[in-house]
Formats: C-alpha cells, sequence, structure tokens
C-alpha cells in the first residue's frame, strides 16, 4: 500500500467551498452540523483532493465508509479513495477528522493540517493515525510477529494472521492475531494510556474478576491480551435472548470491582453528558430539535431528583458487547479502561440502554431482547432507584442518536429514549420537577444548540 508519510508542519489549503464556520460564534450543535455537512457532503471530495495532492497524487474516486461522531469532540469520516500518482491507479484509505489533535500528534507529521484560518480538517492515510502511533505496526503481520517472538510468544514460523475488528480514530484499535492455533488480541491506544490501562487490568485480575490479563505492553501504545473464553453476551442475546442468565449474575461481577477502583479519578458517566450528547443528537436530527431538547432536560431535572445511590467501583462501559458467558454464568469481562468511581445505577443503565437499540438495529437478529429488557429491568429495580435507572437509561439511549447509521435509526432512537422517560414509574418524578422547570430546561437546550440551516447528513 502506497502511504507516503506527510512532511510535518505543512499546511494545506482548504478549498473555499469547504469552511465549517464563520462570522458569529456558532453552538456546539451548529458547528457539529456543519461538520457533518462538510465530511460526507460533496465538498469532501474538495478536501481529498487537496490532501492528496499534498503528495502528487490525484483523485479519481471516492466514497464515505464510517462516520464516527464524538459528541462535542469533532466528526471523522473514513473513505476509500482511488487516485493517480505518476500514472498508476492506487487504492487506499483515508480519514479527514475536525477534532483537535494533540500538538505531539502533529508535530509527528502523521497527519496533514488542511488550514486557512478559518476551518481546520485534518487528513491521514490508515494505519497512520497521528495519535496511536503503534497502529502502523499492529496492522502490519511482519511486525506484529517480530514483536511477539521478540517479546518471548510461540509465534508459528507461518507468521501471523492480524484482523481489524474494531477502530475509533484518535482513540483506540482492537485487533485479533491468530498464529500456530494460538489465539491474542492487540489493543492499540494513545501511548500516555498504556500503563493505566495496564494497571486497571492488573487490579481487576488480583479481585479475581474474568478480565484479559495484559501479556505485553509496548511504549507506543500497544497491549497484548489473553483470549477470554465463553460465548460474546450478544450472540447468547440473539439466540435466544440469553434465557439462562440470570440477570443478578452481571450484577455480582459488578460487586466484585475492587474497591481500589475508587482511588482512581472518576469519569463522567454516558448521562453527566447529556448536554453534549443532546446537541450531539441535534445534529443528526435538527428537524426534531425540540424533542431532542426536552428529552435532555428530562435526563437533567430528573438526574437532579433522582437518588443516584452512594459511589462505588464501577466498569464505566457495561454493555453487552464486552460480556462473555457461559451456562448461565458471567465468564469474561472486556474493555475495563473506564472502570473507576460512579453509580451503580448507570452500570445498569448503560447496559439496557444499549440493549434497548438492538431490535432496531437488527430486528431478525434480536427478536428476543424486548423481553430480555423487561426481565432484566425487573430484576435491577431490586437493586438500585427504579426511577434513577429509567433516567439514566434514557440518557444512554439519547447518548446513542448520533451514532446512528440512518435518519429512521436515530428517530427510533429517541422515540425510545422519550419511551422510557414516559414511563409510568416517572409520573410523580415529573410531579417534583414541575412543568415550569422542565419547559425552562427545555429552553436552554435550545438556546444553546441554536437550529441552524444546515441540513442534515444523515439518510
Amino acid at each position: 500500500m502506497n502511504r507516503p508519510v506527510p512532511a510535518p508542519h505543512e499546511g494545506v489549503a482548504v478549498p473555499a467551498s469547504a469552511h465549517v464556520s464563520g462570522g458569529a460564534p456558532e453552538s456546539v450543535a451548529a458547528q457539529e452540523r456543519a461538520a457533518l455537512a462538510l465530511l460526507t457532503g460533496p465538498t469532501a471530495r474538495d478536501l481529498l483532493r487537496a490532501a492528496l495532492a499534498r503528495d502528487g497524487a490525484r483523485l479519481t474516486e471516492w466514497d464515505v465508509h464510517e462516520l464516527h461522531h464524538r459528541p462535542g469532540a469533532g466528526v471523522t469520516v473514513g473513505y476509500t479513495v482511488t487516485y493517480d500518482a505518476l500514472g498508476v491507479s492506487r487504492s487506499d484509505y483515508l480519514l479527514l477528522s475536525t477534532a483537535e489533535l494533540s500538538p505531539e500528534a502533529v508535530e509527528a507529521g502523521r497527519a496533514v493540517a488542511l488550514d486557512d484560518g478559518r476551518t481546520r480538517v485534518f487528513a491521514w492515510r490508515h494505519p497512520l493515525d497521528p495519535e496511536l502511533p503503534a497502529l502502523e505496526l499492529a496492522c502490519d503481520p511482519a511486525q506484529v510477529s517480530a514483536m511477539l517472538t521478540g517479546a518471548g510468544f510461540a509465534v508459528s514460523p507461518h507468521g501471523a494472521d492480524v484482523e481489524l475488528l474494531a477502530y475509533r480514530p484518535t482513540r483506540r484499535a482492537v485487533l485479533r492475531v491468530r498464529s500456530g492455533g494460538e489465539t491474542w488480541y492487540l489493543k492499540v491506544l494513545r501511548p500516555d494510556q498504556v500503563e493505566a490501562i495496564s494497571s486497571r487490568h492488573a487490579l481487576l485480575a488480583e479481585a479475581g474478576l474474568p478480565a484479559p490479563r495484559v501479556l505485553f505492553a509496548h511504549p507506543d501504545g500497544l497491549v497484548v491480551l489473553d483470549e477470554l473464553g465463553g460465548t460474546p453476551l450478544a450472540s447468547a442475546l440473539a439466540a435466544d435472548g440469553a434465557a439462562d442468565l440470570d440477570p443478578m449474575r452481571l450484577v455480582e461481577v459488578l460487586d466484585r470491582l475492587p474497591g481500589t477502583l475508587l482511588e482512581l479519578k472518576r469519569r463522567p458517566a454516558w448521562s453527566d453528558r447529556i448536554a453534549h450528547h443532546g446537541q450531539a443528537a441535534q445534529a443528526a436530527l435538527p428537524e426534531e430539535a425540540q424533542r431532542i431538547a426536552a428529552a435532555v432536560a428530562r435526563v437533567q431535572t430528573g438526574s437532579e431528583v433522582a437518588r443516584m445511590g452512594p459511589v462505588v467501583p464501577t466498569h464505566g462501559d457495561f454493555y453487552e458487547a464486552q460480556l462473555f458467558v457461559s451456562d448461565g454464568a458471567v465468564v469474561g469481562l472486556l474493555d475495563v479502561d473506564t472502570a473507576g468511581p460512579g453509580s451503580r445505577v448507570d452500570d445498569l443503565a448503560c447496559l439496557l440502554g444499549h440493549l434497548d437499540v438492538l431490535p432496531a438495529l437488527a430486528p431478525s437478529v434480536y427478536p428476543h431482547v424486548p423481553a430480555t429488557v423487561e426481565r432484566w429491568l425487573a430484576a435491577f429495580d431490586r437493586v438500585v432507584d427504579p426511577v434513577a435507572l429509567r433516567v439514566r437509561t434514557a440518557g444512554v439511549v439519547l447518548s446513542l442518536v448520533a451514532g446512528a447509521r440512518t435518519k429512521g435509526e436515530a428517530r427510533s432512537r429517541l422515540e425510545r429514549a422519550e419511551a422510557w422517560l414516559g414511563d409510568a414509574a416517572l409520573r410523580k418524578l415529573w410531579e417534583i420537577v414541575g412543568a415550569p422547570r422542565l419547559a425552562e430546561q427545555t429552553a436552554a437546550n435550545l438556546a444553546l444548540a441554536r437550529v441552524s440551516p444546515t441540513p442534515s447528513t444523515v439518510e
């Protein structure tokens, strides 16, 4: 693959058609709507042309492959591109992002800055992620084989097969490595996170939790994890709604999280950032701004009144993709990066909120999940405050609106969030909060997000 590295400190002018903003300051929602339109609309072609021109290449074909929208932190889009370089047609994978990069990443020259003083967009070729310097190594089977062999792993003489499973630009990536009957997982992250992630894995292992062990750590931002047994919970949900899994087994896993996690810095839960998520949702569904602002207002005011419970050790991102099960037991727990102090209700709300959107995501795959949500909700109501659980679950579902693949899917998630907030168990809560307070907060949310004429780019 042809992947010339951009020279450091050199910017490329942004085409006149590709300005994100100008004039008076704009709200986060307005800026993100503009960024979505910029990076998924026809102006993206001009940006890709400008980035490739830096290497003397001429764009011939391009297509949006994947959208990554982080509320309040920018938009990144991946593209499959074909271009002509010295008369030879080549294909590649490029990314454009409005996210801010660290000074170190920019100075390292792993991304081209498209900047004219008003609009700043970064461009790079996969796997040369500017914030994940170890990703290039992790995506190269020969380099992975050499690294593992050097670290004492039993790598086959035939080398290793490497598969990219997940990639969140500038944040992290997960790859599976198979060699000689052995399987390992590579987690790529920012270099300054290696020590903290390794420490969290060690804390959970010492507590007897079924988290993968860190077998090797690379200072450039990579850890090697062992393989977990069992079946992914998502597969069990698809099969029969995880019928043999007592939801209290999930609570027991959370109960086993070590108290030493309380010494770590507390991270905001999904619903704690609902203002940002609400603006991102309005960027995806601007025509539903009023409904979104009203739903966000209920999460905000409801969270102020509901009983959140004590601060306890939490996972921080507890949902089906992180769990493995076998014979009715939880045998694997992934992604402990976010483990630390928090509220138990937020871990359970994270799980319910993610489950709740699965049927709309793949109706034929998850027909049993609605019944599972009802069964698990009844169990969790005995563990945490039912009012707080519904409010915070609604917050999680709202946070997923911006990541929907289609406008219909985004609207479905909004409707599900409204359903949680309209649950009969919350009737007394809204009487306590009062209609004037809800109206005031809704108006504040609308003012913050200030609807812009920029059209939505979600089809």
